[in-house]
Parts: structure tokens; C-alpha cells; sequence
């Protein structure tokens, strides 16, 4: 089933460091572009990620620091990147929970003013285990029989994550071909920051979803305990929820 497009949909998949977008960095970046009228467009991109690879890391994915010694780093491609994606939608496996907030993090970093949050994002992790509670090599096999080769590089993680989508369409009738209700529909919560630190209510607050003050407006407890904004702009959280959370303070101050 060909996708039925309002903008270009591009699955992406990062390979990378670790898995803390805080602290980790991307080392190889594939994307595919899908265009409203079908036609593709591909790329891969190594990165060096100005740290030294752990082994574990290069065990999943197998790039290693000699690897990428010579590529540039993710500041230098941030520019091109953000061009090739701009007005685009997002889609990858897993991608909600980790390829966006790490690919965010990535562009504060290098400084790069692109505001994904525009974007609608689908998550054919989510679908798929809402539908059937599965890996992607599963996916890859039950969807489409076909047997992943060359896991755990972008490239065929990529590859793969688009045909297990248009194969969910093709399966399910109920699932709608429109991004955006696929964006719902593979969303775990109406996230406000991508990290998931704050989400919507039901009426459309942002409200804290971890620690002492989870499913507390955002803005009651800036009021209430300022020492708490502080706590989290020091601590270990991602800069895009410490974005979110300033926005939201200045917003509230200017009432």
C-alpha cells in the first residue's frame, strides 16, 4: 500500500553511543524520503561523535572509533540535515522514545534552530506493539516475510521500518493511511517535551510525568516552589525539556 501523503514522511534511524540522549551522541544517521507523489530519496551518514565509542555500543551496531576518525561532526552536518528534513514529517521504530529526543538534543547542541515540535511523528514500534507486541526483525518477518538482514545498522533498520508500515496499512483496515492519525495513534502520551518530562492532560495542561510532583500543572508548581525549576535547570535532564520548562515560566510570568 503506497502511504497517503500531505508532506514528505522521512524514516530515519540513528545509531549511536548509548541510549541516555543527555550525554550520548550519534554516530551514523539513514534516512529515507518519501514524497507525497512516491518517490524516494535515501542517505547515510557517518558521524564522529567527538567521544570514544564504547564496545558495547560497537558490539550492537559494529562502527567503531577508527571508523568514523575521519567524518565530520554531527555541528558540521547539522545545517544540510535540518534542510533535507525541513517540512517534512518523522517516522522511525522506537522513535518517540528515542531517535527524536536524541536527534532534538543533537541540534540544540550544534545550535541549529529547527523546531521538530511542528512535525508529526509515527512510530511504527508503537503500532506494532499495540497490534502484536513484537521486535523489528519479528515485524520484518510476520508483516512482510521477510528475514532482516544486517540488523542493528541504519541502513536496514531504515529499510526495514518503512515496508513493516506499509505492510501494518495493507493488513489492518482500521488503521488509517493519514500521518497525522498515525502520529496519534503511535503516540504514548500528548508529549510536551520529547523526552516525555511533561505531558498534556485531558484538557490540554502541561503537567510534570515523573517525581514528587507527577500529574501537577507545570505552571501551579513554578508558582509554588520555584526552588524546583532551578533543581531540574542543574540536573540531569535533556535541553530540550529544559527549553520547555523556561518557555513555560516566561509564558506565566508575562500573565
Amino acid at each position: 500500500m503506497q502511504l497517503n501523503l500531505r508532506n514528505p514522511l522521512v524514516f530515519f534511524d540513528l545509531e549511536t553511543t548509548g541510549t541516555n540522549p543527555v550525554t550520548d551522541r550519534i554516530v551514523e544517521i539513514c534516512y529515507l524520503k518519501v514524497n507525497p507523489n512516491g518517490t524516494e530519496e535515501s542517505k547515510t551518514i557517518l558521524v564522529n561523535p567527538g567521544m570514544p565509542i564504547p564496545a558495547q555500543a560497537t558490539a550492537i551496531h559494529g562502527i567503531s572509533d577508527a571508523d568514523v576518525a575521519n567524518y565530520p561532526t554531527f555541528k558540521e552536518v547539522a545545517k544540510n540535515l535540518a534542510r533535507d528534513i525541513e517540512g517534512c514529517d518523522l517516522a522511525g521504530y522506537n522513535s518517540n522514545r528515542f531517535d527524536i529526543p536524541l536527534l532534538a538534543e543533537e541540534f540544540l547542541r550544534a545550535d541549529v534552530d529547527i523546531d521538530l515540535s511542528k512535525r508529526k511523528f509515527v512510530d511504527v514500534q508503537t503500532i506494532f506493539h499495540k497490534m502484536e507486541q513484537r521486535t523489528l526483525s519479528a515485524a520484518l518477518k510476520f508483516y512482510c516475510n521477510q528475514e532482516l538482514e544486517d540488523a542493528h545498522s541504519a541502513e536496514a533498520d531504515t529499510k526495514a521500518t518503512y515496508e513493516v508500515l506499509k505492510a501494518q496499512l495493507d493488513r489492518y483496515p482500521n488503521l488509517q493511511n493519514d500521518v497525522i492519525y498515525l502520529s496519534e495513534f503511535s503516540a504514548h502520551n500528548k508529549n510536551v517535551d520529547f523526552a516525555g518530562r511533561f505531558i498534556y492532560d485531558d484538557k490540554g495542561v502541561e503537567i510534570f510525568n515523573f517525581g514528587k510532583y507527577k500529574g501537577k500543572p507545570v505552571a501551579e508548581v513554578l508558582k509554588n516552589d520555584l526552588g524546583y525549576y532551578g533543581w531540574m535547570m542543574n540536573g540531569d535532564f535533556s535541553l530540550h525539556t529544559k527549553k520547555v520548562l523556561t518557555n513555560i515560566k516566561l509564558r506565566e510570568l508575562k500573565k
